[in-house]
């Protein structure tokens, strides 16, 4: 029996003669379910039409669908010595991606920022002999397809490493989750947020948004514990959940800006 993957949002669903019936992810109001209808894609289908492709984004590699998929996130390896870390997810596996990942030192694990980008999790996972996959506790109802390597973790936060770890944010989703690796931008440090914190297409600045398809924003409280669960990190760089979406120095000033300047704007304080 094939494996499902919603066309919207990239979710990966078990195994069954036919397709499910919805998408949990998309019938949510921060996603949505396509014009055209819900359609599904199997997992050989999928292979057939689609491709992965790789390439560096900023010092990180990164992986990404080809042509433009779903949401359309690339996953980033945060390099380690015992392997790298995989952060969000791609819908697809590929022989040829796994030996590319391979040729970096392996995967020992996947994190994930929020519902919207855990795409194929458990085929990552049974590529690399079933590498953990770190998921927020707080949002595990929307977990699409069951897998064993998935690891619920709960509280404000979780160390993978001495150099990566792993903050509950909230926003986005109430598990939203971001990526502090201590290592990254030569040592100055590197934020990866997905779009829990959304760098803005002038890479200079971040929004922050409950759904970004339909627009409905944060309100103040969300923001601010954001910005407290992020102001005791060090960094000097930020990566988005797209390729190119990076702000490559003075980050921390970026953010911090950023959230004054949301807090500003939607305040009934002309």
């Amino acid at each position: 029996m094939p494996f499902w993957t919603c066309e919207q949002c990239g979710a990966q669903f078990p195994d069954s003669d036919v397709p499910p019936a919805a998408c949990l992810v998309c019938e949510d109001e921060r996603q949505y379910v396509n014009w055209k209808g819900q359609t599904w894609l199997s997992r050989e289908q999928f292979a057939k039409s689609h491709r992965l492709v790789w390439r560096d984004d900023l010092g990180i590699p990164g992986i990404g669908v080809e042509p433009g998929f779903a949401i359309g996130q690339r996953a980033l390896l945060v390099p380690e010595a015992d392997g790298c870390v995989m952060w969000d997810c791609v819908p697809l596996v590929t022989p040829e991606a796994v030996e590319y990942v391979r040729s970096l030192g392996g995967l020992k694990a996947i994190a994930i920022s929020h519902p919207h980008y855990y795409g194929a999790v458990a085929d990552w996972s049974e590529a690399f002999g079933g590498v953990p996959v770190y998921l927020h506790g707080d949002d595990r109802g929307f977990v699409t397809r069951s897998h064993p390597a998935i690891v619920p973790w709960s509280g404000d936060s979780h160390r993978l490493s001495d150099d990566i770890l792993l903050v509950r944010t909230g926003g986005h989703f109430a598990g939203g989750t971001i990526l502090h690796w201590r290592a990254g931008a030569a040592g100055q440090g590197a934020l990866l947020t997905g779009d829990v914190a959304m760098v803005a297409m002038d890479r200079r600045s971040l929004s922050f948004m409950y759904s970004y398809p339909n627009y409905i924003p944060l309100n103040a409280a969300a923001v601010q514990r954001i910005a407290h669960a992020v102001a005791p990190l060090t960094f000097d760089r930020i990566y988005g959940a797209w390729w190119g979406r990076n702000i490559g120095s003075d980050a921390k000033a970026a953010f911090e800006m950023s959230v004054r300047r949301y807090l500003a704007t939607i305040s009934d304080q002309a």
